[in-house]
């Protein structure tokens, strides 16, 4: 007989999106005695295409989580691995481990994300080629990618469609579950940011943390006119899927 299925422990992720600020509200989280997160960001458990998805170890996902102990009820306990929203059947994995999963998403423009994203490889020494080549002729390297169109450090256009990755969520939660922040919000006046978070996870008001920077590197330049015309053109029948579910326009 087969051994049963562990009740789903985890039920909030920041799953999206990256370069959106997804660090500075982990962080801020943190900052709650009333949350309960892993001690590192970004757990990458839904997108890890070396799990047996047909029996994924939920208990050694669970086990990232030791301040939850069995029976601890009414406490949130999620963590923040920004691309989810993005990776192929990572939201689809959520929904079959906890279809009452909430979902938040920090969008930032997805131009200024994409030139962030760039920014961030080129600094690692992932990437070698100037951005106006990556966003037109090398999107063209995500065709030979593992699962196909879809590339961990070269998804610089591809991450900012953010209306079809919301109506994909939308299609697998009720919009009740979704919660969607702008960057720009969270960074002007993070305590309604915040206080906007506490009550989609159902807590109480409390004291707002300082205000802080996570994770903020060098991003010294712009990019070309040319190129942020070129995204937006790319971008344009996305951002009215986005503006359809969510009111938000960028650019």
């Amino acid at each position: 007989m087969a051994a049963p299925r562990p009740a789903p422990l985890v039920n909030f992720l920041v799953a999206g999106v990256q370069k959106g600020g997804t660090t500075a509200l982990f962080d801020y989280l943190g900052d709650y005695g009333d949350v309960a997160l892993p001690s590192e960001k970004e757990l990458h458990f839904f997108d890890d295409e070396g799990q047996d998805w047909s029996h994924p170890d939920y208990d050694g996902y669970h086990a990232r989580f030791p301040q939850v102990p069995d029976g601890v009820a009414g406490r949130p306990a999620g963590e923040a691995t920004p691309i989810y929203a993005y990776w192929p059947k990572s939201l689809e994995r959520i929904a079959a481990y906890n279809p009452a999963m909430k979902l938040i998403l920090v969008l930032r423009d997805p131009v200024e994300r994409a030139w962030s994203h760039w920014r961030m490889e080129t600094a690692r020494g992932v990437e070698t080629n100037p951005f106006g080549w990556c966003v037109r002729e090398g999107r063209r390297r995500l065709l030979d990618a593992e699962p196909w169109g879809h590339h961990r450090e070269f998804s610089y256009v591809e991450r900012g469609f953010y209306g079809e990755q919301m109506e994909r969520a939308l299609g697998l939660f009720a919009r009740d579950q979704v919660l969607v922040l702008a960057s720009d919000a969270l960074r002007a006046d993070h305590g309604a940011a915040l206080a906007q978070v506490r009550g989609f996870l159902g807590l109480d008001g409390a004291p707002t943390p300082a205000a802080r920077e996570s994770h903020v590197g060098p991003e010294a330049g712009a990019p070309d006119a040319a190129d942020v015309t070129f995204l937006r053109h790319v971008y344009a029948a996305d951002a009215e899927r986005l503006a359809a579910s969510t009111g938000i326009r960028f650019g």
